[in-house]
């Protein structure tokens, strides 16, 4: 059927090129489109009240909610509501409702709980502690783990978080620099390396990803002897050695990590216990310390591998400190990941010439 134009009473061509010019052309500077300008601010003025209402309903104090940026309140909201997924009303989430400041400053790190899609849905307000930045400060790098870890180990972590997933209750651990504050960073000469230890949980069911989540404790790979994570005599032992490594004195901590007793360390030596593929660094360790002798008090670090009493190996990370006439190591207890991490940015072992 033929459509007419309307204006010259033509067949209506499918370029419309029948239409007056008038029609096809912009309007001219006479007659300009009206302003948006009012509409525009009016649109500000909702999206404004909109997120002061989402603001108002946070769980935060009234101080807090003053600081809040338009970006971490959002950031927030969305934490909020993808834990209200999870854990609907009426089923506890199994960290708690709120953890209180006592019981969060007894734990060697902070908690972390994920989605099946690897979101954030939970960081324990003692985040602050081991990274230097707060939760809200956290959030705003991003909405998943990834977001706040080395992009380096990106693909690392998620094969052992689908390993996580496929097996709910396997417990799984990956190492990984965090981000942190620009004062920690300042302070520390760079980002906070952290052990990640945890496991998928189905918090009801069917078994689906939807009822899933990942809970995990995240506790700080300590850089010094020094650092107040390594103070606790449970978490360390020391021995002390005359300048060929022969055990003088060892803490009673050690049974804790070793199985031995300290009766049965006096008077052996240190090399008798290393493993042999990491005798060499032992032994360049040892020698840097020997090489110091007369230059005042030196120190050494290395991650080695040392033999248990029940013949099991134990990874450790050995202080090394000689002063005068004798050697004193401080010595952690490491996970396997921890000790990778470590070793994989541990200087290798130069042969002596």
């Amino acid at each position: 059927m033929t459509v007419f134009c309307s204006h010259c009473h033509r067949p209506l061509q499918a370029d419309m090129s029948c239409l007056p010019r008038r029609a096809k052309q912009a309007p001219s500077a006479s007659r300009p489109f009206r302003s948006t300008k009012s509409a525009s601010k009016a649109r500000r003025d909702q999206i404004n009240a909109e997120l002061q209402a989402l603001r108002s309903l946070l769980p935060i104090s009234a101080q807090e909610k003053e600081r809040l940026s338009y970006l971490h309140t959002m950031a927030l909201v969305c934490l909020r509501l993808r834990g209200a997924q999870l854990f609907p009303p009426g089923l506890a989430p199994p960290v708690g409702p709120a953890l209180g400041t006592e019981l969060l400053s007894l734990l060697p790190g902070f908690l972390l709980v994920l989605s099946a899609d690897s979101k954030l849905v939970y960081i324990s307000e003692n985040v602050a502690q081991v990274l230097g930045l707060s939760m809200v400060e956290l959030l705003a790098q991003g909405d998943t783990v990834f977001d706040i870890l080395d992009g380096r180990v990106s693909e690392e972590v998620q094969k052992k978080l689908l390993l996580a997933q496929e097996e709910p209750g396997r417990e799984v651990t990956f190492v990984s620099e965090m981000r942190t504050s620009k004062a920690f960073r300042l302070q520390h000469g760079g980002n906070r390396v952290v052990a990640v230890r945890g496991r998928f949980v189905a918090l009801r069911w069917p078994l689906s990803p939807s009822t899933t989540a990942f809970l995990a404790l995240c506790t700080p790979v300590v850089q010094s002897p020094t650092d107040g994570e390594a103070a606790s005599q449970d978490d360390v032992f020391q021995s002390m050695h005359i300048l060929d490594m022969t055990f003088i004195d060892v803490t009673e901590s050690v049974t804790y990590h070793l199985g031995y007793h300290r009766e049965e360390l006096v008077g052996q030596s240190w090399y008798s216990l290393l493993h042999p593929e990491d005798a060499d660094l032992a032994a360049a360790q040892h020698r840097a310390l020997g090489e110091s002798l007369g230059a005042g008090p030196a120190a050494e670090t290395a991650v080695l591998r040392v033999l248990r009493r029940d013949r099991a190996w134990a990874w450790l990370r050995v202080w090394a400190r000689r002063d005068g006439g004798c050697i004193t190591c401080t010595c952690r207890g490491l996970r396997e990941e921890e000790a990778a991490h470590l070793r994989a940015r541990q200087p290798r072992a130069v042969p002596p010439p």
